[in-house]
């Protein structure tokens, strides 16, 4: 057994330098949630999920975060992450401006239709671009 904790090949140890068994994982989980009044259906595997969430949202690179949990197919990684609406929204105003930024406004904000030079708006509910008439 190695003599520091952080040259030791698991994750989590022990005081006495052995691995942490599921079995206190879950402990330990289960009373953090109850502490914190978090529902019971959230499991410890809901973090994992959640933190392939938050590194895709926070733009972090597709294969630093498939390396993260250890798995070997980017598309097993995609099952695991559940986005947000605003997340995807922010994605196709990225894509848009990438490709069409003479539209946008230097506020970011706003696009004007290439036809009529109308303005555009992204409605944050829904995501969809509307008219907006100019005042």
């Amino acid at each position: 057994m190695p003599d520091r904790p952080g040259k030791h090949p698991a994750l989590w140890v022990t005081e006495r330098r052995g691995r942490i068994s599921l079995r206190r994982l879950d402990e330990a989980f289960e009373a953090a949630r109850a502490a914190a009044g978090l529902p019971v259906e959230l499991d410890l595997h809901c973090l994992r999920d959640s933190y392939v969430t938050h590194l895709i949202e926070f733009d972090y690179p597709e294969r630093f975060v498939q390396e993260q949990v250890g798995h070997q197919y980017a598309s097993t990684t995609a099952i695991y992450s559940g986005v947000s609406d605003e997340y995807r929204n922010r994605l196709v105003q990225r894509a848009l401006r990438a490709r069409h930024s003479e539209l946008w406004d230097p506020e970011g904000e706003v696009v004007r239709d290439p036809e009529d030079g109308d303005r555009l708006e992204a409605a944050p509910r829904d995501g969809c671009t509307r008219f907006v008439p100019d005042q």
